[in-house]
């Protein structure tokens, strides 16, 4: 379990909130890392593994006409994953997960190519990536460690999102109860 899960985890057990993932290339590593963390059953309410790209479209709600045109390894795919997934299983939080591990390019996108985004209350119902958040990323690595740090990333691009979603005095209150200044 890493440290990145564990805060998770805490910031949406105290906000009272719920995550869903939906992945590609990390196969089930993110619900993974996430469930590994003792009170996870709180706030994780489930995740969409689409590794098929015709998954992604029928159960997440992509955009049929923008995967035909650039293919699973997209931002915007990556942040129609997170609105889908996030609705489909009706959370606060969605998460999303997509890019080439390797060993071979895919869709025109050298390996290490990968997309990361977040959709929360900051963004709108309407199935577009709203106020959400989505990183690029180009990773180096062999094929395990591109889905590691994968995980890591998204996590971390979550957690910017959960601390700019509290308040002042909530992270106030957060920091106190935590034997911080």
């Amino acid at each position: 379990m890493s440290s990145r899960a564990t805060d998770v985890v805490r910031l949406l057990t105290v906000k009272g909130e719920t995550l869903a993932v939906a992945e590609s290339l990390t196969g089930g590593l993110v619900a993974a890392e996430i469930t590994s963390v003792p009170g996870a059953s709180k706030v994780f309410r489930g995740s969409v593994t689409a590794y098929a790209t015709e998954l992604k479209h029928e159960l997440l709600g992509v955009d049929a006409t923008l995967l035909s045109a650039h293919g699973a390894v997209d931002p915007q795919v990556a942040a129609q994953m997170a609105v889908g997934v996030r609705k489909a299983l009706g959370t606060d939080w969605g998460i999303a997960t997509t890019g080439v591990a390797g060993p071979e390019p895919q869709d025109g996108q050298a390996v290490g190519t990968v997309f990361v985004a977040v959709e929360g209350p900051f963004g709108t119902e309407s199935g577009s990536a709203g106020g959400g958040k989505v990183e690029a990323l180009r990773l180096n690595g062999d094929r395990e460690e591109i889905r590691r740090e994968s995980v890591r990333s998204v996590l971390a691009l979550l957690l910017e999102g959960l601390a700019g979603e509290q308040t002042g005095n909530e992270r106030a209150q957060d920091t106190e109860r935590n034997g911080g200044f």
